[in-house]
């Protein structure tokens, strides 16, 4: 299931490890997490439900549902899909609720100290937002820690291999996957950056608890910028929980990050830019793609994509959804169903599709978790994603010295996630280091450019979304 060619990624695969999965030995390579090693040797049921015990598979691959949490070296609830695979691990499905072993629940916790951790400012995501914050908040003077729950920085950035657009400073003509290392690189040493190190919670005074190699720390931090992107929305269908659902992101993980093949025969769901893109990075890969099903009349992604799409022979079907998937313990195939005006399935048009993968790309959702327990006020901007903080034109939300910056503000293109978080630190670094300026001209800068990546039919959701966020300011 290793993707040996492809047309522009070079997988450099660490050397070969055995661990174990319910006692049988699988191969996998260092720098791979257990979920995709798994799926590399042909193994797609990782866990089951808490009721009916029905078989889950990888779906999101970024640690954000619950569908690869399996037993790891006798610790219950590891989401396997953020976890590296190490020699002679031993990993076990998991059937509902783990449980500790009766030794570990009976052995008396001790007591210690938490250790503490201070910094001017620190950045929760190592995404495209949250690298642009950290560089600009100590380009101009601030010290910043950034934590990353991954193995990798880079955020969505790693997985993306196509082209941006737009001008230079935004990186046109440069691919995702160079675009991450081209910030990541511009870190200076103000700027610490750890990975692997969840952040699990946000206390008074600018306080964070984050996990780092199994212990907890408090961080202190005079400005905090939240740039923990989105997660995957889910479409309601029969069998939508089996093995074989995938959302287009861990789609793009499999293949652009750990050149694992997520299936021979895809459909995919949603005829947006991210669909349509992942599309053609499966016919990169070598997956072939029967169709791309979208229940809208028209093709939400750039006509530029989809006709790469086309001239490939992938039909896209508007006016077309998933109305079930087959099989029992894991997809065997896709029945697909036209729609009328009222969106409604058309009888008699239902057709069965010979897929052993469904790919779900119907949009994103802010991770807003964490402003909720800030105490943050939160807005439910359908036109940005759903639920978002409020804040104001430099982004801080209602919690003083707390920011938000890329999905997680309402989703965008990367592009505007750079630009935001970019902002976000001009502004904490501006409010710890004084204004000056030339800060004040870096940030005049940014909030022009934003309004003019904004601009234009492709940012009609977006302007329309602002202004309903600036009206729900207004009525409060």
């Amino acid at each position: 299931m290793r993707i040996s060619e492809h047309p522009i990624l070079k997988f450099e695969r660490g050397k070969s490890i055995t661990f174990y999965f319910d006692g049988k030995p699988v191969q996998a390579r260092e720098g791979e997490t257990i979920a995709a090693a798994l799926h590399a040797a042909g193994i797609f049921t990782l866990s089951r439900s808490l009721e009916h015990q029905r078989p889950r598979g990888f779906f999101c691959a970024i640690g954000k549902c619950a569908s690869c949490m399996m037993e790891v070296d006798g610790i219950p609830n590891v989401k396997t899909c953020l976890v590296l695979a190490k020699e002679g691990m031993s990993v076990r499905s998991q059937t509902g609720w783990g449980r500790l072993s009766d030794t570990d629940q009976k052995r008396p916790l001790p007591r210690r100290t938490i250790p503490e951790l201070e910094t001017d400012v620190a950045v929760v995501g190592a995404g495209p937002a949250g690298l642009s914050a950290a560089l600009y908040a100590s380009r101009f003077g601030a010290g910043v820690m950034v934590f990353e729950e991954n193995s990798r920085i880079g955020g969505q950035l790693i997985k993306q291999t196509h082209m941006f657009f737009g001008s230079k400073e935004h990186y046109a003509k440069v691919r995702g996957i160079d675009i991450g290392a081209k910030l990541a690189g511009q870190l200076g040493e103000k700027v610490e950056v750890y990975t692997d190190t969840p952040v699990v919670g946000y206390y008074k005074h600018n306080q964070l608890a984050v996990i780092k190699d199994h212990r907890l720390f408090r961080v202190k931090a005079k400005k905090i910028i939240i740039a923990t992107g989105a997660s995957e929305n889910m479409l309601a269908f029969p069998n939508n929980d089996l093995p074989g659902v995938y959302g287009a992101g861990a789609v793009q993980t499999l293949m652009n990050v750990y050149g694992v093949l997520p299936g021979k025969r895809m459909l995919m769901v949603g005829a947006g830019n991210i669909g349509v893109i992942v599309a053609y990075q499966l016919l990169q890969a070598g997956v072939d793609v029967a169709a791309v099903v979208e229940a809208l009349p028209t093709i939400g992604a750039y006509q530029v994509h989809a006709s790469k799409l086309r001239r490939c022979g992938v039909p896209i079907l508007t006016r077309h959804t998933i109305e079930r998937a087959l099989g029992k313990t894991q997809v065997e195939g896709a029945v697909i169903v036209k729609l009328d005006d009222q969106w409604k399935p058309v009888p008699g048009t239902s057709r069965t599709l010979d897929v052993d993968t469904i790919c779900l790309s119907v949009g994103l959702k802010p991770t807003s978790e964490i402003f909720v327990q800030a105490g943050c006020r939160m807005a439910n901007i359908s036109e940005l994603g759903g639920e978002i903080p409020v804040r104001n034109k430099h982004l801080e939300t209602t919690v003083e010295g707390l920011y938000v910056a890329g999905d997680a503000s309402g989703i965008e293109e990367a592009s505007s996630a750079m630009l935001e978080g970019r902002l976000a630190g001009l502004d904490a670094a501006a409010k710890l280091m004084g204004f000056s300026r030339e800060i004040q001209k870096e940030i005049d800068h940014v909030m022009e450019s934003l309004k003019e990546l904004r601009a234009g039919p492709f940012g009609e959701k977006i302007r329309e979304g602002e202004k309903n966020l600036e009206k729900e300011i207004l009525g409060s």
